[in-house]
């Protein structure tokens, strides 16, 4: 065994196992006083520097009064108390031993968390410090905390950790280098095992439990159930509408949930908040039946519309066809905000598929309730052209109703290929209304109905055997169209031509003034068959000759309808086949 006397000169730091334990040893044996050992003294006095103990030596000895304060910077010690002091040496010049009452303390932790380690105990102590890898802790001596030992996950901010107390498990000890090495992590994994096994225990589908909220994602919460955690998905937290699990949660909050899955085997539990509360869909029917008048907040505006929040978990989507009797209205958000308080009309509920209809324009009254009223068929309107399409122009008629002029109600006498070539947006226009129909919504409008139609007078200014002139409108494979007057068209047809050689359609270019004889009338299907032959063979100033020039004609005719009935025949067959 090592001798005091061999280590009395060595500091406390750099004693080996086996010269502590001997120095520790004569202390704890009471072998009288001696050098580098623990003794005990009893407090003489206690002044502003030092306080004077007597260990019973031949002299007295000092500890520094600082060794014997708190924190707080308050004395812990009186006169006449007993204290454990650590005696360096006995060899003083003045009479008076150095003594430390820190040395001892020290001396003593060290044997204390020794016989911890020997026993598998856990100790208390305080973080003290942030230091590299993780953090600095006083359980009687320094020893280290590595980061990963914190807690069961890492810890982003290890400083708000510093000035905690916590027990910790020694995980590493060495005493001849000073080395120790604490995890509270392995605490709290024993802890989580024993509660897991209990909360196992007791969970089952459909029980009802309180836990913690340990994290919070985008998609759910985790929920601490006491050593096993479960899944909040945040499908499963509201019966209503909420864009983030943190709208309803915070992390630490204490919930009642219910567990909807449990499996045993790999331990995954799903929980659910809602499902503790009734369906406010269980009666929905009877508190919204249709044509009921309801009040709610607007939580959604989409293209199509706007979601309707009636109560939490019920909400009732109003169509944009709904919201006005105006259809000018391009998107929902021009009438209703987020946060709104609306009233609307229920027009329809689905319970099973937990779906209501609301209406806004029901409210208001059907402004088409009056068109016909304000605007019977035959009158004149005049309006602002609000649209133009390929089939024709839109013109305002009253707040919320527009009329349509078909393109082929803009002329009586101009080929109107597109409608944008005749009008533009904004122009006034005036019309005649045409016909109304009200469950479809639909408003038709004339122009060119506003002056007769030029084919109900035509016999009045044309007769068989008239000679006419006009240009070529349009050239086709059986003939071609010249305009007799403005809105009336006439068909010469390939049999009524003088026509030179092949390329025929040549002669005829589109503008060039044609003479020809009318052969036939027909008002009803508006038509009227040219012969430029005939023009040719027509006697002017001899009426005696109109009777041989008309029988002619009707001859020629006899022959072009045979030839129009014999190549429709033909079409049709091929059609046909």
């Amino acid at each position: 065994m090592t001798g005091i006397e061999e280590i009395k000169d060595l500091p406390l730091t750099q004693l080996d196992d086996d010269q502590f334990k001997a120095a520790f040893d004569d202390y704890m044996s009471g072998k009288g006083v001696r050098e580098q050992s623990v003794v005990q003294g009893k407090v003489l006095s206690i002044g502003p520097d030092y306080v004077t103990v007597d260990i019973n030596y031949k002299a007295e000895g000092i500890v520094s009064t600082h060794e014997f304060k708190n924190e707080e910077g308050e004395l812990t010690i009186s006169v006449g108390d007993t204290v454990d002091v650590y005696l360096g040496n006995t060899d003083s010049d003045e009479g008076v031993l150095s003594l430390s009452k820190e040395k001892a303390d020290l001396m003593k932790a060290w044997e204390e968390i020794s016989k911890a380690v020997e026993r598998d105990e856990v100790v208390t102590g305080s973080i003290v410090a942030r230091v590299k890898g993780g953090l600095s802790v006083n359980i009687g001596v320094k020893a280290f905390l590595p980061g990963s030992q914190v807690d069961l996950r890492p810890v982003k901010n290890l400083d708000k950790l510093i000035g905690q107390s916590y027990d910790f498990k020694i995980i590493k000890f060495n005493k001849k280098r000073g080395n120790i090495v604490l995890s509270r992590r392995v605490l709290l994994e024993q802890e989580r095992e024993e509660k897991r096994a209990e909360t196992v225990e007791r969970l089952h589908e459909g029980s009802i439990l309180t836990g913690v909220v340990k994290n919070i994602t985008d998609y759910g919460a985790f929920i601490d159930l006491g050593g096993i955690d479960g899944l909040l998905h945040i499908t499963d937290m509201s019966w209503g509408r909420i864009n983030h699990p943190s709208e309803m949660f915070e992390v630490g909050q204490s919930v009642e949930i219910k567990v909807l899955k449990f499996d045993r085997d790999s331990q995954r539990v799903s929980l659910g908040y809602k499902q503790i509360r009734p369906d406010p869909w269980s009666d929905a029917d009877f508190k919204y039946p249709v044509g009921a008048i309801v009040r709610g907040t607007v939580v959604s505006i989409p293209d199509y519309g706007a979601f309707i929040e009636l109560e939490d978990g019920i909400e009732g989507l109003v169509h944009i066809s709904e919201m006005t009797w105006n259809k000018r209205i391009k998107h929902p958000s021009k009438l209703v905000d987020v946060g709104d308080t609306i009233e609307a009309k229920v027009l329809g509920i689905d319970v099973e598929n937990k779906r209501i209809s609301l209406g806004m324009k029901q409210l208001e009254e059907n402004p088409w309730d009056l068109v016909e009223q304000q605007y019977p068929v035959g009158s004149l309107i005049k309006g602002e052209v609000r649209n133009i399409t390929d089939f024709g122009v839109f013109v305002a008629v009253d707040e919320g109703i527009d009329g349509l002029v078909h393109i082929s109600d803009l002329s009586w006498s101009q080929r109107v290929r597109h409608p944008s070539e005749v009008y533009k947006k904004g122009d006034m226009v005036e019309a005649r209304v045409l016909a109304i129909d009200k469950e479809n919504e639909r408003f038709s409008l004339g122009i060119k109905q506003l002056t007769d139609d030029p084919w109900y007078t035509i016999h009045s200014r044309y007769f068989l055997g008239h000679v006419v002139e006009g240009p070529v409108v349009h050239c086709a494979d059986f003939g071609v169209f010249v305009e007799v007057e403005d809105g009336i068209e006439g068909l010469v047809h390939v049999s009524e031509l003088n026509i030179e050689g092949e390329d025929w359609q040549d002669q005829y270019p589109i503008g060039k003034v044609l003479k020809a004889q009318v052969i036939h009338i027909d008002n009803h299907d508006r038509k009227i068959s040219l012969s430029e032959r005939g023009a040719d063979e027509a006697v002017e100033g001899k009426p005696g000759d109109f009777m041989e020039a008309q029988s002619s004609s009707s001859a020629r005719l006899g022959d072009v309808m045979g030839d129009l009935g014999r190549k429709l025949a033909e079409k049709e067959a091929d059609d046909t086949v």
